[in-house]
């Protein structure tokens, strides 16, 4: 009698307890998607670039580092990585520095994450060698949720990510 009043649930309503998913808090094992530091901070670089009050004034690489609060070795990293996919254009000289090598508004954000996080699938069948490969829909499920997330962050460029609101005072302040 007990078995049978066993309330039933869907495998979507388990994680977040049969209730309404946006009014419940996710435990930190949930938010495992995350993309990689160098994305993070190549993001991070071109919105300040974008953000900054004077977005093509050249701003030199320790600067950049020291405002960001990220190693500076990372921050060349990645500069090097965006000046040779014509992100960013690099001053030479003693005012030299970093500048946005186009518009803010040219910057599609889903494209931008695609190229930083690099081609990979979200899930490798192959190490180790899952018994269901070949026979499987886990995949390309997740492959087309991961166009999805492009596709969706593409909705949003540089530009959207940095709008100035009038009487607010500018985020990255870099000393004189």
């Amino acid at each position: 009698d007990r078995v049978n009043s066993v309330p039933t649930q869907s495998f979507g309503s388990l994680s977040h307890g049969g209730k309404d998913p946006r009014n419940v808090l996710i435990p930190d094992i949930f938010h495992s998607m995350q993309l990689k530091r160098f994305t993070d901070l190549s993001l991070r670089m071109l919105m300040h670039r974008a953000h900054t009050a004077k977005p093509g004034e050249p701003v030199p690489v320790p600067v950049l580092a020291e405002t960001l609060q990220w190693n500076p070795n990372l921050v060349i990293k990645a500069a090097h990585f965006m000046v040779k996919s014509g992100w960013l254009t690099a001053i030479r000289g003693r005012n030299g520095g970093l500048i946005l090598a186009r518009a803010a508004d040219t910057y599609p954000i889903g494209d931008g994450v695609r190229i930083l996080e690099g081609a990979a699938d979200v899930i490798d069948c192959s190490k180790p060698a899952c018994p269901f490969l070949g026979n499987c829909a886990l995949a390309p499920a997740l492959r087309l949720a991961q166009t999805a997330f492009y596709e969706k962050l593409n909705e949003f460029t540089l530009k959207d990510l940095v709008v100035r609101k009038e009487g607010v005072i500018p985020v990255f302040q870099v000393a004189a």
